[in-house]
């Protein structure tokens, strides 16, 4: 895999984000290498124990859209969200299962603007799919996807709220 390539083209992906649109929803992104696979993660602090390192934080909810060597020889870019450890997220009473399933079930409503989505996995991946690796139109899906998890966002918010503790 030329990981030069992607990291630049997954940069110009996040690049043509829409600022105003990330800002009012307080959603920051990320390009990057992990695991032998070039990103482009979406997330809030917000989602994380510490805000400075949400990108690595050990309890944290992010979308991510990826590819490495086995996706790109089956013609797929893959992306899903993750759900990390929420049982040790600060200010929070999670069962991971449990907000899984509260996740899941508004999801429902939206899933089918997601290519080859299935939410059939344990807690830690709320839903993953992939679209079709076509080098002539992969940077548009994948901004179409991206806006795709803008409209969605909310039912983390929402559904973090549910799990808020009294203190």
């Amino acid at each position: 895999m030329d990981t030069s390539f992607y990291l630049e083209n997954f940069q110009k992906i996040a690049n043509q984000l829409d600022r105003k649109i990330l800002d009012e929803k307080s959603v920051e992104v990320s390009v990057g290498v992990y695991l032998d696979s070039v990103f482009i993660k979406l997330y809030k602090k917000s989602w994380a124990n510490n805000p400075h390192e949400a990108l690595t934080a050990e309890s944290r909810i992010f979308f991510s859209v990826w590819v490495n060597d086995s996706s790109i020889q089956k013609q797929k870019i893959m992306y899903n969200i993750h759900a990390l450890k929420l049982r040790k997220l600060k200010d929070y009473a999670i069962e991971s299962r449990k907000f899984a399933e509260k996740f899941r079930n508004p999801f429902e409503n939206y899933s089918q603007k997601w290519p080859n989505v299935s939410t059939n996995y344990g807690p830690l991946t709320l839903m993953e799919g992939w679209i079709t690796l076509d080098f002539e139109n992969y940077q548009e899906e994948i901004l179409k996807i991206c806006g795709n998890f803008l409209e969605i966002e909310h039912i983390i918010d929402a559904t973090l709220l549910q799990f808020k503790s009294m203190k």
